[in-house]
């Protein structure tokens, strides 16, 4: 049985632990321990740590159904499942870290820069606060945001860090309207001394250049941080538009009106549902077109082209904006009853909302790098 099969089989279950885990305000331990049996976040993890270095659409087809079902859940999912391809990237010591002990060891993050390294003797000292660090409650480490500062008249260096539990602490703030199953809590570090190969030059990592490439040597490491990573927030965010449509179906057929009648005999209504899932099918299309195009690319040899980089950047955000209408018109049409905390169609349009705010679906900043490319110029963004 694989991974994908494996998932579906969680789907009753997460959809039913869903109100747990907004209670929780993180996944319940039950749906962790789940997760981590499927292997799903070992999808895209280095076949020298036990994991698949599988088809990056793979991951993605398993990370739509669980978001379907519940949106935390796919959103923990995702955003964790994608950090092992970044591990991959880095120093040789730090993945034996990492991983040598347990391969399903999970890794959060915190990529907004919060905190500055400080060059000392054999690496950085680091100091600071990143929030969002969902599903930091269920990992043993985190990725975080920093800038090196490298004196006056040069501009700062990124750079990740990774860091062990041991080394931070995580702070509870998370109370939010959305994705509250996420626990996307704070991270906070004092005077920390970080050794240099725990630490990731993000200009040499988008440029392919990384220490972790002399060992990872697959296809799959050779894709573009960009899409890979905005496609972690979009990728839950069609999940749970699919989730939606299903909800919205079922509760068509069952709906009956006290003013005008059965919903199902409503064209409106009926028609709207058409709509609504001919745009969610779109942008699920354009994900998988995109992603199979440009590992096709990968795997045959050839380099990306940033015509490639700059569609599937265009598709990530268009896709965000689209799907959220989707689900905006069908809450809107559900009538009084969607709005009770024990129907799904509620959370589902507040976690989407939710997920929406994520910085990286700011739409026209994406939009006029996508157009810039297309007249023959440079992006004018880093996550094209």
């Amino acid at each position: 049985m694989g991974t994908l099969d494996r998932v579906r089989q969680l789907l009753p279950g997460l959809r039913e632990r869903s109100p747990e885990g907004e209670r929780l305000r993180r996944l319940p331990d039950d749906t962790v321990k789940e997760l981590r049996e499927t292997g799903l976040t070992r999808l895209l993890q280095p076949k020298r740590y036990g994991g698949d270095e599988a088809h990056p659409a793979e991951f993605f087809e398993a990370i739509l159904e669980i978001a379907g079902a519940c949106g935390s859940t796919g959103w923990v999912a995702s955003v964790v499942g994608v950090h092992p391809w970044q591990i991959a990237h880095w120093d040789d010591k730090a993945q034996a870290e990492v991983w040598g002990e347990d391969p399903d060891t999970w890794v959060s993050s915190s990529y907004m820069p919060g905190g500055k390294l400080v060059p000392c003797e054999g690496g950085y000292r680091l100091s600071g606060r990143w929030s969002f660090s969902s599903g930091s409650d269920h990992c043993r480490w985190v990725i975080l945001g920093t800038m090196v500062d490298r004196g006056e008249g040069n501009p700062p260096e990124p750079r990740n860090s990774l860091i062990p539990r041991s080394d931070y602490v995580i702070e509870d703030v998370w109370n939010t309207v959305g994705l509250r199953g996420t626990g996307s809590n704070d991270i906070v570090i004092e005077d920390l001394f970080v050794p240099e190969y725990r630490t990731l030059n993000l200009i040499e990592m988008f440029g392919w250049k990384s220490p972790g490439l002399a060992v990872n040597t697959s296809p799959l490491y050779r894709m573009p941080f960009a899409t890979l990573f905005s496609y972690a927030i979009t990728g839950p965010i069609i999940g749970m538009a699919e989730g939606m449509v299903t909800e919205a179906m079922e509760h068509t057929r069952k709906r009956v009106s006290n003013v005008w009648g059965k919903a199902l005999e409503d064209p409106y209504t009926v028609a709207a549902l058409g709509e609504a899932s001919r745009e969610v099918d779109a942008c699920r299309l354009q994900l998988f077109r995109n992603l199979n195009d440009m590992y096709a690319t990968v795997e045959g040899g050839g380099k990306l082209t940033m015509e490639q980089r700059a569609r599937a950047r265009r598709d990530q955000v268009l896709a965000t904006q689209r799907c959220v209408a989707a689900i905006d018109d069908l809450f809107d049409r559900a009538g009084a009853q969607a709005i009770l905390l024990a129907k799904p169609m509620q959370r589902i349009w507040r976690d989407a909302h939710a997920a929406k705010h994520h910085t990286i679906n700011t739409l026209e900043r994406a939009l006029f790098s996508y157009a810039y490319v297309a007249l023959g110029q440079n992006p004018t963004e880093t996550m094209t």
